[in-house]
């Protein structure tokens, strides 16, 4: 289980979000071998009254958060970051504009299709 959410600046961001959760989707499928039908992105689109961010970053500044079972190796979650700052390019997103962050949990506390995730069979591999 991934989920993803997205923050930037709306007039930004609207945009390209489509695009941005195809990259996303893209990286998550090719880094962690995850299904290409499960797809779980939130956009958080910001006003600028409402976002403050790093001096030195411009108005591209997007921060994505994975929220994932843990399970994945080291490498694999490195190689998602690796493949997110070479992709987002595409999109006019700079290398020094994109922050991201992976936050884990164990199985047990996932909830999704009526059980707990420790007591779910899982068609795809956590531990890549």
């Amino acid at each position: 289980m991934v989920q993803v959410k997205i923050y930037g600046l709306r007039e930004y961001l609207d945009p390209i979000k489509h695009q941005l959760s195809d990259v996303i989707h893209s990286c998550i499928i090719d880094a962690l071998q995850y299904p290409s039908d499960k797809r779980a992105h939130r956009f958080f689109p910001l006003e600028s009254s409402d976002f403050f961010y790093p001096e030195g970053r411009t108005l591209r500044y997007t921060i994505v958060e994975f929220s994932m079972i843990e399970g994945r190796t080291v490498e694999a979650k490195k190689q998602l970051m690796r493949l997110m700052f070479e992709r987002v390019q595409t999109l006019g997103i700079s290398t020094h504009d994109l922050e991201m962050t992976i936050f884990e949990t164990p199985k047990h506390n996932w909830g999704f299709r009526g059980l707990p995730g420790d007591e779910h069979q899982l068609n795809y591999r956590i531990d890549v």
